[in-house]
């Protein structure tokens, strides 16, 4: 199974405040995030993770990772520092990149931390996965109204769960008019 995600913010504190998560601290946020991923992703499953997993550091965003099931590739998001220290365990992701284009189920999907306006076949029916955005759910739903293959893959869109690629696809075949 292929999933994605993003904006989990592991042990920011603000975040909570800042966008309205329903969590006491970063210790119940962080609980709830690990949990929450476990429950839906496998071993042998793979994780897009589209940006912004901590701000806090390459300890603690091993600490965090170690915890999560599944095959991990990161998209780097603007909070992604962490990467680039020397004590970071690389081997924590597949890879590590800025952009990428994913070809599964007979789909295009342009993967990018950032929301953009038009992608790589943009006109012949790819989807773009993005974060960013810390949206709640309505943002998809206000996408997929205006005909846009956009899709914000953020913990906060997503019921602080990663999506399945086979949800998305749903998602979108659900807005098609019959």
């Amino acid at each position: 199974m292929i999933y994605f995600t993003s904006d989990l913010h592991f042990y920011h504190e603000k975040i909570i405040t800042m966008t309205g998560r329903p969590f006491s601290g970063a210790e119940e946020m962080n609980k709830a995030l690990v949990e929450n991923w476990n429950r839906r992703v496998e071993a042998s499953d793979e994780v897009y993770i589209l940006g912004d997993v901590t701000m806090k550091g390459a300890a603690l965003a091993m600490a965090a990772l170690g915890q999560l099931k599944g095959r991990k590739y990161l998209i780097r998001g603007n909070h992604d520092k962490f990467v680039d220290q020397p004590d970071f365990d690389r081997s924590l992701f597949q890879w590590v990149k800025d952009y990428h284009v994913l070809d599964c189920r007979g789909q295009r999907f342009v993967l990018f931390h950032y929301p953009i306006e038009e992608w790589d076949q943009f006109f012949r029916g790819a989807y773009h996965l993005h974060g960013h955005r810390h949206g709640r759910p309505e943002v998809n739903l206000l996408a997929r109204d205006r005909g846009l293959r956009r899709y914000d893959v953020g913990v906060d869109a997503n019921r602080f769960t990663p999506v399945s690629v086979e949800e998305i696809l749903a998602f979108f075949q659900a807005g098609t008019p019959q």
